[in-house]
């Protein structure tokens, strides 16, 4: 008995990191010339969708509470982050990791490296009146 279980659904993204599988590049330029693959690694600023996404920014404990009926939190606690899946990310490559699994390429980019998200199902309207 055959499973279809997805690459991606054995990976666990630690803390405030996204995992980004990278947009292909043209391999063109607008004049026609063709790039060869180092030169697009180098670019500062790249883009890629959205793959997974970590907890969020972990928060410490919440101060501890002179009401005894209150339950306790013992479970650890996370601002999330504003980054979805499927969002398409540009992001600063310095702060990048590129890895390899199963011959894919991923790139593991912290939240503060990235400077723009696009998203698609987002009701622009909505933020425009």
């Amino acid at each position: 008995m055959t499973q279809n279980v997805n690459i991606t659904d054995k990976f666990v993204v630690v803390g405030d990191r996204v995992l980004i599988k990278p947009k292909s590049l043209g391999e063109r330029t607008k004049s026609g010339i063709y790039l060869p693959p180092g030169v697009q690694e180098k670019e500062k600023i790249q883009s890629g969708y959205i793959i997974k996404t970590g907890p969020g920014y972990p928060v410490g404990p919440p101060p501890e509470s002179d009401e005894p009926w209150k339950e306790r939190v013992s479970a650890a606690q996370y601002i999330p982050l504003q980054a979805k899946v499927g969002d398409l990310a540009i992001f600063i490559q310095n702060s990048s990791y590129e890895i390899e699994y199963e011959e894919e390429r991923y790139i593991i980019v912290p939240n503060s490296a990235i400077l723009l998200l696009i998203r698609e199902d987002d009701d622009l309207d909505y933020y425009l009146k």
